[in-house]
């Protein structure tokens, strides 16, 4: 069985012993893991970046600035954006995207900076991470208005309608662990009505720990979610795995083990 973590933050503040982790990791089945960079502040980029050339066995690595981040980033920000995820060792733009949950960046902020790398990724040819929380149809808007149609929104959790807004695009959902806990009915809907061949699943290491774990959460876990997924859908885990690993490898651009 081989299973991707299609979104990973593995900073070295929350992971110092990255080879530790990838192994544990490895043991579980996951041959490889999506690290995602972030906007921090000018010139810091988290590490995202350098922990993938150092282990491109395991890791591939993405940039963006988070909706969170977007008021703070300035033109100069954006211009450095552009410039390294033009290079090889990004594989895609973000993540990016609305969190209208927490607000901590202006709601016309977050759409321009989110418009902006959807069109990077457009330009670049590459594929689009998305966040969104609280904010399916204006999310669900800026992407159509964007022509984005290969992106994944990531630790999806909506209900069937969201999900059916995004498959139409022809967009991939990503699971987390979020799909283990309680009360997450439609959510589990959405699982259910969504195609194999359009699902991911996930971390979001080190938050969103599936159950029974705790966290830290880490790549390890997603065979956690990867379990939850396929009995919602009423298949094997194997089978779960073959397709979420196959959709990864595919939107992401790299090749399996």
């Amino acid at each position: 069985m081989k299973l991707v973590d299609a979104h990973c933050h593995l900073e070295p503040a929350d992971f110092p012993d990255l080879d530790a982790v990838l192994s544990r990791a490895n043991a579980a089945g996951v041959v490889r893991a999506v690290i995602i960079g972030q906007f921090h502040g000018p010139g810091d980029w988290g590490a995202a970046l350098p922990r993938a050339a150092a282990r491109p066995d395991m890791l591939v690595a993405t940039l963006g600035i988070h909706p969170h981040d977007a008021a703070r980033a300035s033109e100069e920000d954006l211009a450095e954006l552009t410039r390294i995820c033009s290079t090889p060792a990004v594989a895609a733009v973000g993540e990016a995207g609305l969190d209208f949950y927490y607000d901590r960046s202006p709601r016309p902020v977050q759409a321009r900076v989110l418009a902006a790398q959807a069109a990077l990724a457009r330009s670049l040819g590459k594929p689009l991470v998305v966040h969104v929380r609280d904010a399916h149809p204006e999310c669900t808007e800026i992407l159509a208005t964007e022509a984005i149609d290969r992106a994944v929104i990531h630790c999806f959790t909506g209900d069937v309608a969201a999900a059916r807004c995004y498959l139409d695009l022809g967009l991939y959902l990503s699971i987390s662990g979020v799909v283990t806990f309680k009360k997450t009915d439609a959510l589990a809907e959405a699982v259910r009505f969504a195609p194999l061949d359009r699902l991911m699943v996930e971390t979001d290491s080190p938050y969103l720990a599936p159950v029974p774990h705790r966290r830290p959460n880490e790549p390890a876990y997603v065979v956690a979610t990867a379990t939850k997924v396929a009995m919602l859908k009423g298949v094997t885990l194997e089978t779960v795995a073959e397709a979420t690993t196959a959709n990864a490898s595919q939107l992401f651009g790299f090749a399996l083990p």
